[in-house]
This record gives C-alpha cells, sequence and structure tokens, in this order.
C-alpha cells in the first residue's frame, strides 16, 4: 500500500533522508523510530507529498505520489502532532465539513457513529472544537480519516502530549483499523507505543533506516536498548 524506492531528500549539502525503501502492506502498523533530524518527519512529508524527493520515489497503491499529487490524496489520511481543525466549529461540524470535501454527505446520525467509532464521547460532538483536549482532537482527526475511507493513515507524532490513558485510547483505535486493512505509517518518539502498537518498527539515525523488525520478535527493553546503542 505504501512503498518507498531510494527515496532521497537532500537540502544542499544535508541530507535529510538518504536511500529509503519501505514496503508497507495494508492491515499493517509501521512504527518509525528516531532523534529529531532523523529523518522521520521528511519520510512522512514525501509520502503526502509536500516535498518533493532528490532520487528515488514513493507510491500509494501504486500511484506514484509526484506524478499523481492530487489522486493519491483520496487514497490516505494525515494526523499531525497538532491537529489544524475549526476551533470554532464543533466537532460533529468539522466531521461534516472535511468529509464532504472528500466527496461524501453523510447524515448527522451517521457523523455521530463516526465520532462514536473514534472514541469520542456523545456529550462532545456539539461542543466547539476549541474546548476539546489534545486527545479529543485526535479522535476527530480518526473520525475524519474513517469517514474519507482512507486506505492510508499518516502519523506525526501522534501521541505527544497525551496522557497514558488517552495515549492508549488512540493505540487501541489504530489496531482497529488496521485489523480493519488500513496501513498505517507513524512516526514517533514514544518506544514503548510503538512496542506495543506496531506490526513492525524500524530504527532511524541521520537519514538513515538503520534496523528494521518485527514488534512481536523483540521485548520492549530490547527494543529500548538497541534504539539506545543505535542513535
Amino acid at each position: 500500500m505504501l512503498e518507498a524506492k531510494n527515496l532521497t531528500k537532500r537540502y544542499g549539502k544535508h541530507t535529510a533522508l538518504n536511500n529509503l525503501n519501505l514496503t508497507i502492506k495494508p492491515g499493517e502498523i509501521f512504527a518509525l523510530l528516531g532523534q529529531n533530524g532523523a529523518g522521520k518527519t521528511t519520510t512522512i512529508n514525501l509520502f503526502l507529498g509536500f516535498i518533493e524527493p532528490s532520487e528515488g520515489w514513493a507510491s500509494i497503491d501504486g500511484v506514484s505520489v509526484v506524478e499523481h499529487p492530487q489522486q493519491i490524496k483520496q487514497y490516505l489520511a494525515y494526523i499531525p502532532e497538532t491537529v489544524m481543525l475549526y476551533p470554532n466549529l464543533t466537532g460533529i461540524e468539522n466531521l461534516e465539513y472535511f468529509s464532504s470535501l472528500a466527496g461524501f454527505d453523510y447524515s448527522k446520525k451517521e457523523l455521530g457513529k463516526l465520532l462514536s467509532t473514534a472514541g469520542l464521547q456523545p456529550q462532545a460532538f456539539e461542543q466547539r472544537l476549541g474546548g476539546y483536549s489534545k486527545g479529543m482532537r485526535q479522535k476527530v482527526g480518526i473520525a475524519i480519516a474513517v469517514a474519507k475511507k482512507a486506505k492510508v493513515l499518516l502519523l506525526d507524532e501522534p501521541t505527544s502530549g497525551l496522557d497514558p490513558k488517552a495515549s492508549n485510547e488512540f493505540s487501541e483505535i489504530l489496531k482497529t483499523l488496521a485489523a480493519k486493512g488500513t496501513a498505517i505509517l507513524m512516526a514517533t518518539h514514544d518506544i514503548f507505543r510503538a512496542k506495543e502498537v506496531a506490526t513492525r518498527i524500524g530504527i532511524m539515525k541521520e537519514g538513515n533506516l538503520e534496523s528494521v523488525l518485527h514488534a512481536c520478535d523483540i521485548s520492549a527493553n530490547e527494543l529500548e536498548a538497541l534504539y539506545l546503542k543505535t542513535v
């Protein structure tokens, strides 16, 4: 569903991402670990088409990101560290607006069901987003991804700043989406959350993907030790 082939991004003499080769299948959660500047966000931005590669290519569902930037947008949803929604609109109004942009026309009952599926409490549906916690905004973002019927979900530090309960709820929602066939690429600093939620984990350093391992093959403590040794 997501594929990178020799994907490279340079800014002058600085190489932000070096020769990345990566494939993520439907239903798989791939977590990218690494320090700031390791290349995680650059990878996400290349798949989103926010920046163009210096070499190599990225594709989503077999479609080139560079050659078909508008087409790939129908396949994916993006949740950054801070979800940018309209604070003066309610949760349900935000969902209605963004799903309509994607060409969907849901009834109010259907919108409510989507928000409930994402874990938002019904009493929050009609509250303005400006009063939401970060975890609540993330849930609206997830609801938008589900409403768009996105095949791919790209996440950049999605659990940063969430309390343990909200972070755990978010992880469970990701697992549910993956079980339904969504391919998920998540950039994170959270070693233990990556171990808990991911199918595979990649460790990046200075633009290079240094290690890729199956989450089931390593303990959280072993992953932490490998991470610290790598970075």
